[in-house]
């Protein structure tokens, strides 16, 4: 394991360090007609839904949803090596180019999986020759175009002198890492980079009947959530409970955790429960669709383990786990988020500090004692990248529980209710969008 984990930190070494940049020029996408698939690899503790919604804004601008996919793997390696990544990834590229008759795929990659996909591209001829396009998203940097493959770099906050020689390097310094990813303006420079002009909107474009599919996975090795069920409800979106007693779709999760399509309404709101046993069920709320999605990700762990398996529980308290995919700003004042619990603001420069990167909340009564104390975060939870965790109590029973979001930058206020379901047998998740509502 000690050498495996060498060899993944050889591909990531340049990680946050300093390149000559080259002498950047625009390869836009030559390609004309049906555009390409689109393959998309995460970073650490990451998933497919850090491109959900770059995908919902290609299906938008002429992408079908079948020709964007994710490319997803164990972050912290204890499933898969490096080589098997590469090896499943070649397998996936030869299957959608054999499904879409296209000539090659554009991919990009986030943070640990810049590293891995540069090691891939310049690992072969014959790898590199079936990407037209490569996006490198605020991850490692390169003295050249990994495997002379025309690459784009995009660069979040940090050092200004990062860069991938050769490439186009564009720079978004007021943009934090995972934002990187899911921003507009990153979406309006790999689209032209990919298809050699500007997309149509950068906004999502909405649909009344939507279809969803997606994987129930453990967090963070992304292996299918297997001996679970998945049961799927439309719910009232003032108090988060179920319309109808039966589900509207209902998935066994077997083999890699893939369920759907099912027919949804791009406007309501949904509750996907997770049940393991009639004792332990975890509920997932989304705010409303609005397009088709294939990359809805559902992240949990087996009863008792995981992070969520470090939340105390009991009958009295509801437990919470807030996300979103761009970062929580907790220390910026006026141009930070706002993120209520309850009625109670959780976010503050302990909790969750820009330097942080905290795109996950885990909220619990710590200590089981009916008291809150946000005067700094849960270190256990607070060690893990991109995640903090606070002591908030919030009491179980027939009341929902609202979490408001004012995000920074101005918009919409985002807003979620759900039922005020007791710990010991229920587990609740929030996952709120990236960009306005």
């Amino acid at each position: 394991m000690r050498r495996l984990m060498a060899l993944v930190a050889a591909t990531t070494l340049v990680l946050g360090l300093a390149a000559p940049p080259g002498n950047a020029q625009t390869r836009p996408g030559a390609h004309t007609g049906h555009p390409r698939p689109v393959v998309f690899v995460h970073g650490s503790s990451g998933s497919g839904g850090q491109f959900e919604t770059q995908a919902r804004r290609l299906n938008g601008n002429g992408y079908r949803t079948d020709q964007i996919e994710a490319h997803e793997y164990d972050s912290t390696f204890s499933v898969n090596t490096p080589a098997q990544i590469y090896a499943a990834l070649d397998a996936r590229i030869a299957r959608l180019l054999d499904r879409t008759k296209a000539d090659r795929i554009d991919l990009l990659a986030h943070s640990l999986g810049t590293g891995l996909m540069q090691a891939y591209l310049r690992s072969s001829p014959d790898r590199a020759a079936k990407v037209a396009h490569y996006v490198n998203l605020d991850g490692a940097t390169s003295a050249d175009q990994p495997g002379g493959v025309p690459t784009l770099a995009v660069w979040g906050e940090g050092s200004p002198d990062r860069a991938v020689g050769g490439a186009v390097n564009v720079r978004f310094p007021d943009q934090s890492h995972t934002q990187v990813v899911t921003s507009p303006e990153t979406f309006a420079e790999f689209f032209r980079f990919f298809n050699g002009r500007a997309p149509r909107t950068t906004d999502i474009v909405t649909q009344r009947h939507v279809r969803l599919s997606g994987r129930a996975v453990l967090f963070p090795t992304n292996v299918g959530a297997q001996g679970a069920r998945l049961d799927v409800f439309r719910v009232d979106p003032r108090t988060g409970r179920r319309l109808t007693r039966r589900p509207e779709a209902s998935h066994p999760i077997t083999g890699d955790g893939s369920w759907g399509p099912f027919k949804a309404d791009g406007r309501a709101h949904y509750e996907f429960a997770i049940v393991w046993s009639e004792s332990s069920v975890h509920h997932l709320y989304f705010q409303p669709f609005r397009r088709s999605d294939a990359l809805v990700r559902l992240l949990t762990s087996r009863p008792g383990e995981g992070l969520s398996g470090r939340m105390e529980t009991s009958d009295r308290h509801t437990n919470l786990v807030v996300n979103r995919q761009k970062e929580w700003w907790g220390d910026q004042g006026a141009a930070g988020d706002s993120l209520r619990v309850d009625g109670r603001e959780v976010l503050n420069a302990a909790i969750a500090p820009r330097a942080k990167r905290v795109i996950g909340l885990f909220a619990f009564d710590r200590g089981v004692n009916g008291v809150t104390d946000l005067s700094a975060p849960i270190p256990e939870f607070f060690a893990q990248p991109f995640m903090t965790g606070l002591d908030l109590y919030v009491p179980s029973g027939r009341r929902p529980v609202p979490i408001v979001v004012r995000p920074r930058g101005g918009g919409p206020v985002d807003v979620l209710n759900v039922p005020a379901l007791p710990s010991s047998t229920h587990r609740i998740s929030l996952q709120f969008d990236d960009y306005p509502s």
